[in-house]
C-alpha cells in the first residue's frame, strides 16, 4: 500500500502506484502519473500532465511540470516525462515541453539532479547524468548519458552535450560540447577528455584512440568538419566514430581554441 499523508492534495484522476510515499501539503494534479515505489517529500508539487516512473525520490519543494516559462505557450497539451531511480533535490523546476518542441520534455534513469537545478522546455536527458547545484538548463537542450554538469552553469538554449562530456562548474556553455570532451570557461571552452570520468567506464586502448583522435580533431590546426570526416573513414573504433559523427553534425558548432 502507498503511504499518502492526509495533508498532501492528489487532485480526482491521479495515478499513484504502488508503496508510493507522498509528504504533507505536495500537490499531484489529476493528469499526474506516479510510479512504483516513488517517494516525494513535503512540500512538493507535481502539476500538469507528468509521468514520473518507479523509485524516483523527489526532495521537498521541489516543482515538477508546472508550464513552461516561454511566452508562446497558450495552453497546449505538452508533457513531462521522467523516468526510473532518479534522484530530484530541493527547490528543483523542471518544465514540460511546448508545442514548438515536439511537446515532451523527457528524463531518462538513474540521474541526480541537486538543489535549486532547471530544466526548460523540450529538454532532454539521458541516464546516469549529474547536474549539481544551480545548473541551469534552456529550452531544447539535449544531454547524453553519463554527463556531468558542475554548479552555477547556464547552459544555452539548443545545445547538445554528448555521452560522458563534463561541463565545469561556473561555467556558461553556448555551443555544442563533444562526447568524451570537458568544458570549461565562461564563455565555455574545450579543455581536453574527461579521463576521470572516461577512466571509470572505458578501455584504456578505446581512451588512447581518443586522445589520437582529440588531438587531429582540435589540436591539429585543420578544419574540424574535415578531420572528422578522414577519421570516419580511417577508424573502426566505435567511441572514435561516435566523436566525429557528433562533430559533423553539430549545428551551434564546438568551442576550441584553433590551433595556427
Amino acid at each position: 500500500m502507498s503511504n499518502i499523508s492526509k495533508l498532501a492534495i492528489i487532485e480526482d484522476g491521479a495515478v499513484i502506484g504502488e508503496n508510493v510515499e507522498i509528504g504533507p501539503f505536495c500537490h499531484v494534479s489529476s493528469e499526474a502519473v506516479i510510479g512504483d515505489g516513488t517517494k516525494i517529500a513535503q512540500g512538493a508539487c507535481i502539476y500538469g500532465k507528468t509521468t514520473i516512473g518507479k523509485n524516483n525520490e523527489i526532495f521537498s519543494h521541489a516543482v515538477i511540470g508546472s508550464i513552461p516559462q516561454d511566452l508562446k505557450f497558450e495552453g497546449e497539451d505538452v508533457e513531462l516525462i521522467i523516468g526510473d531511480n532518479n534522484k530530484i533535490r530541493e527547490f528543483t523546476l523542471f518544465n514540460p515541453g511546448t508545442k514548438g518542441g515536439g511537446g515532451k520534455t523527457i528524463i531518462g534513469n538513474h540521474n541526480l539532479f541537486m538543489g535549486y537545478v532547471h530544466l526548460g522546455h523540450d529538454v532532454i536527458i539521458g541516464n546516469h547524468c549529474i547536474l549539481a547545484n544551480a545548473a541551469t538548463l534552456a529550452g531544447h537542450v539535449e544531454l547524453g548519458d553519463y554527463v556531468v554538469v558542475g554548479g552555477m552553469t547556464p547552459i544555452h538554449q539548443f545545445v547538445h552535450i554528448g555521452d560522458y562530456a563534463m561541463v565545469g562548474g561556473a561555467s556558461a556553455l553556448a555551443q555544442d560540447v563533444p562526447p568524451f570532451c570537458m568544458a570549461e570557461g565562461n564563455r565555455a571552452s574545450l579543455r581536453g577528455l574527461n579521463l576521470t570520468g572516461l577512466r571509470r567506464h572505458i578501455e584504456r586502448d578505446d581512451i588512447n584512440a581518443l586522445k589520437s583522435a582529440y588531438r587531429e580533431l582540435f589540436e591539429s590546426g585543420k578544419p574540424l568538419k574535415d578531420s572528422a570526416s578522414e577519421l570516419l573513414e580511417s577508424t573502426d573504433n566505435h567511441y572514435v566514430t561516435d566523436l566525429c559523427n557528433f562533430v559533423i553534425k553539430t549545428k551551434r558548432g564546438i568551442p576550441f581554441e584553433r590551433k595556427n
